[in-house]
């Protein structure tokens, strides 16, 4: 199948290979373990197989709510519904963006479309809020607003960038013009309410009437990396059907923001910021900064991530490669120096730097889903782009899958575990699904590497 995913890497990779004709880079079909066209599609056959019967059929129709709209979010190890219904904007965007995706992926498939116009109705009638713009954080299961008593802000960038992330992805697959025009209204709005005009980038937490809180209250910093790369990867999916001039600053400001400070030489993402980028940390009765912990240590999932939506970014730009693939590298590669089980594979959860900042050592020492599927996709990637690295991503990237069939994928029900099991044994009793576990980190994943394994040699 030749998709959009496709099409788009093959471009990248062509520009990537041009930008190293005088290095030592050859294209991934003369050298490694993945040398062959042969090798790779036998590959891809395994994986889009995994990712139809294992992953898209264990949750699709299952979510989708056809009493209420939108989708049903917390699910038991067995695919029970739990009684908590609470739906999020993020959940319901990703269902959105990935049941479109699934759509492009499987055109023979017509559900998939109507599923995601499911969702898309969900975010239009119950998410936006019509009274003051900007979608709700959480809703109940009918769509009231929660907004009484819940901790954390009424509304968040965050949200806000999967809000824009599903809509696009969703007219881009069904030329919704209702879907982009809803899009171009999130995307103003955010920017008229969020946006910082000194610094550059976004506040993360917002009032309703989208009144950024003032920094520091109740001690949430006003900036964040997770909340920065999900708005890069919003803008990059919604630039792609509306190459509107401001969104186009926009998102090479938030690339330049996420590329040179948030990561910057050290190569691995500061998690919290001030306005004005500097890192930000808690303080203790003293009014020293408290190091390590939730708010200070090295995330190699969201560093591994974040090296393949810079990448796409600066595609989707047009933009000279060169800086970007040198920072994305980087951040894998380091990754892979502190955060990589050489003997089972996988990337472990988190790791804290010492003293002198001069070694990382674990300190999450768990293998969450989310992580592993972002590992797998941008070792593929890296591995394309420099198949003769001593770094041998290739190896890494077959050794990265072998890894998530034996102890993240549920082969009886269906679904991957929130957890691996070698670190983890109990998680294939935790919920399959929840406001933060849907079928998007590891439904990009496997799309994404399915088409590249193919595409590469097209």
């Amino acid at each position: 199948m030749k998709t959009k995913t496709t099409a788009s890497f093959t471009a990248l990779l062509n520009l990537v290979l041009l930008l190293s004709s005088c290095g030592e880079s050859q294209p991934a079909q003369e050298a490694g373990p993945l040398g062959t066209a042969a090798a790779r599609n036998t590959l891809a056959d395994e994986i889009e197989a995994s990712l139809q019967d294992e992953l898209f059929a264990a949750w699709y129709p299952r979510v989708v709510d056809t009493e209420f709209g939108g989708y049903l979010t917390q699910w038991n190890a067995d695919w029970e519904l739990s009684e908590d219904h609470t739906k999020m904007i993020v959940t319901q965007a990703r269902h959105t963006w990935t049941t479109a995706k699934a759509a492009e992926f499987f055109p023979e498939d017509t559900a998939y479309l109507e599923m995601s116009a499911h969702g898309f109705r969900f975010l239009r009638d119950k998410m936006w809020d019509s009274e003051y713009g900007g979608f709700f954080w959480t809703v109940s299961r009918d769509g009231t607003p929660l907004l009484e008593g819940t901790a954390g802000p009424d509304k968040r960038a965050y949200g806000h960038a999967f809000g824009i992330y599903g809509l696009a992805a969703y007219c881009a697959a069904s030329g919704d013009e209702q879907a982009l025009e809803l899009a171009r209204q999130a995307f103003h709005w955010l920017d008229e309410h969020a946006h910082d005009p000194q610094y550059g980038g976004y506040f993360q937490n917002l009032e309703r009437d989208g009144t950024p809180l003032p920094p520091g209250e109740g001690g949430m910093p006003p900036k964040d990396q997770n909340s920065s790369i999900h708005i890069l990867e919003a803008f990059t999916e919604l630039y792609q059907v509306w190459p509107d001039s401001l969104l186009g600053v926009r998102l090479n400001e938030m690339l330049e923001i996420i590329r040179d400070t948030i990561a910057g030489e050290k190569a691995y993402l500061t998690l919290f910021s001030h306005t004005d980028w500097s890192p930000f940390f808690p303080l203790d009765s003293t009014g020293t900064p408290i190091r390590g912990g939730p708010m200070d240590h090295v995330s190699f999932g969201h560093d591994v991530e974040t090296a393949f939506l810079m990448l796409e970014a600066a595609e989707a730009l047009g933009l000279d490669l060169s800086a970007t693939l040198e920072r994305g590298k980087a951040m894998v590669d380091h990754s892979l120096t502190w955060g990589w089980d050489d003997e089972f594979g996988g990337f472990y959860d988190g790791g804290e730097y010492d003293e002198n900042e001069t070694t990382v050592s674990i300190t999450q020492d768990g293998k969450n889903w989310w992580t592993q599927a972002e590992g797998l996709n941008s070792l593929l990637l890296f591995g394309d782009l420099y198949p003769d690295d001593p770094r041998a991503y290739h190896e890494k990237f077959l050794l990265q899958w072998s890894y998530i069939k034996a102890n993240l994928i549920d082969h009886e029900r269906g679904g991957w575990f929130f957890g691996g099991l070698d670190k983890e044994p109990e998680a294939a009793q935790r919920d399959k699904g929840g406001i933060w576990k849907s079928a998007y980190h590891d439904g990009r994943a496997l799309m994404n590497v399915v088409s590249r394994l193919r595409g590469a040699h097209q």
